[in-house]
């Protein structure tokens, strides 16, 4: 093993106790052969193996005190050993970063060492989770990898992730504003999942681990349910937060938030429904974005890849009216569609209020592929909100009455009543049951348990074009 370091405390703190087992402690530089200064044990990255809550994880770490922990040939080697390992055993691999980047000394074979950990990470996707922290930094090719992996930690105050410089960037400097920094790879980009300190960083790897299977094929990820499966869940219809709602429902309050910073017109997160890992997403606002979609899309073919089942909150009444979003939402929403459409896990989906329009229809509703779809009883799924469209429906009605404000609110109910109500899209067979918000949490966990054992075979195809 390398002389304790950084890197090294950092995989003990991590892992549980005593478990690291440390692969290619002795590999060096092929430099060291001309000159002492490169003869570094380890050559920058301590890579092994161990476990989190007895579960087999990999593990490498860069040692910033050693060449800042650059990319070699050496040290890109000894992290594409660990990726082929816990592909070939199933299990997590995870990434503590602190890379001053490529190391110049070793010219076009450290740039080949990075293409081949981009090679290995695309191997990896969709068979092993992957996760990333960054406690330095990350900047160019490094940041490439760690926005490939599922999921980014990003340290709050010595994180940077950049893949130019913010002073290289025209018009910007790192005071005006620090685009390298947390905050802005968590708020504006999305690709820092979680922020914290360091201790904060590695306890909440710690958590995900525990409620992600070990691969594609192998769940782990379930644990007892020492909760009442029958709790009921009083005043969940007036709570404002998604987050809340999610929390209320899940075992024992368990709620990991994903991207809690970037696009809060999404909440996205894991649950626990008797024990089950269930992959939850929420509209949090009632207009859809671009970036909300984007957010959603990640969140549910990470969930689709690995088996986890999806459950909807569905609260919208259409699209965010800005040129941003006119430009970028439609090609983002064609994308979002086809992701629920594609997914083979068991979907579920509670219309907690409004479901109006297309983006009622894409956010996880029957006609594109939800299993069960279930609504409160003062639930809408419609075209439009049933004013608007009472208002056009009955457009001669109103302009006839004496009182077109009373006349207004009459058929505003009539049609709620008749076209767009809970109860009326039951009757069509758009929604499944209506239920009470206070059993919320046994109706979904009877749902789910119902769909274990879902199967589906898609059309053979090579993949997709959305």
């Amino acid at each position: 093993m390398t002389d304790s370091s950084q890197a090294q405390r950092r995989i003990d703190t991590l892992l549980d106790e005593g478990s690291f087992v440390e692969i290619g402690a002795a590999v060096t530089s092929r430099l060291a052969e001309r000159s002492a200064a490169y003869d570094k044990p380890g050559d920058g990255v301590v890579t092994g193996y161990g476990t989190i809550g007895g579960c087999l994880v990999y593990i490498y770490a860069q040692d910033a005190s050693v060449f800042g922990g650059s990319i070699g040939e050496m040290h890109s080697g000894k992290i594409m050993r660990i990726y082929d390992m816990a592909v070939k055993m199933g299990a997590p691999i995870i990434s503590l970063i602190d890379c001053a980047g490529v190391r110049l000394s070793e010219g076009t074979d450290s740039l080949y060492g990075f293409g081949q950990m981009f090679l290995n990470q695309t191997k990896a996707s969709g068979v092993i989770p992957q996760i990333a922290a960054v406690f330095g930094t990350c900047g160019g090719g490094m940041a490439v990898s760690a926005s490939m992996s599922d999921f980014v930690f990003m340290e709050k105050e010595k994180g940077k992730l950049f893949l130019n410089s913010p002073d290289a960037v025209t018009g910007n400097y790192t005071e005006k504003c620090d685009t390298a920094s947390a905050e802005w790879q968590a708020r504006e980009t999305g690709i820092a999942d979680f922020t914290g300190s360091e201790e904060e960083i590695l306890q909440g790897i710690r958590e995900l681990v525990g409620v992600l299977p070990a691969n594609n094929q192998s769940d782990l990820s379930y644990d007892s349910c020492e909760d009442d499966l029958n709790r009921q869940v009083e005043g969940i219809d007036s709570l404002s937060s998604k987050a809340d709602m999610l929390k209320m429902i899940s075992d024992n309050g368990l709620f990991i938030e994903v991207k809690k910073e970037h696009a809060p017109s999404v909440t996205t997160g894991f649950i626990r429904l008797n024990g089950q890992t269930v992959g939850a997403v929420a509209n949090s606002k009632s207009e859809i974005t671009h970036f909300g979609c984007k957010k959603a899309i990640h969140f549910l073919n990470f969930c689709d890849a690995f088996e986890i089942p999806v459950l909807t909150l569905c609260d919208v009444s259409g699209f965010a009216k800005d040129k941003c979003n006119e430009k970028n939402l439609a090609r983002a929403l064609g994308k979002l569609t086809f992701t629920y459409a594609k997914a083979t896990v068991p979907m579920v989906t509670l219309i907690t209020g409004h479901a109006y329009g297309t983006a009622g229809v894409v956010m996880g509703s029957k006609s594109i592929g939800a299993d069960i779809v279930y609504a409160w009883e003062n639930a809408d799924m419609g075209l439009m909100d049933p004013k608007e469209a009472a208002k056009l429906v009955y457009e001669k009605e109103i302009a006839e009455a004496s009182d077109s404000v009373e006349k207004i609110k009459e058929l505003t109910e009539q049609y709620r009543r008749n076209v767009s109500s809970a109860h009326a899209n039951a009757m069509r067979g758009y929604i499944d049951d209506i239920i009470v918000p206070s059993e919320t949490r046994q109706r979904l966990i009877a749902a789910f348990e119902m769909l274990f054992t879902k199967s589906v075979y898609p059309v053979s195809r090579k993949h997709g074009t959305v």
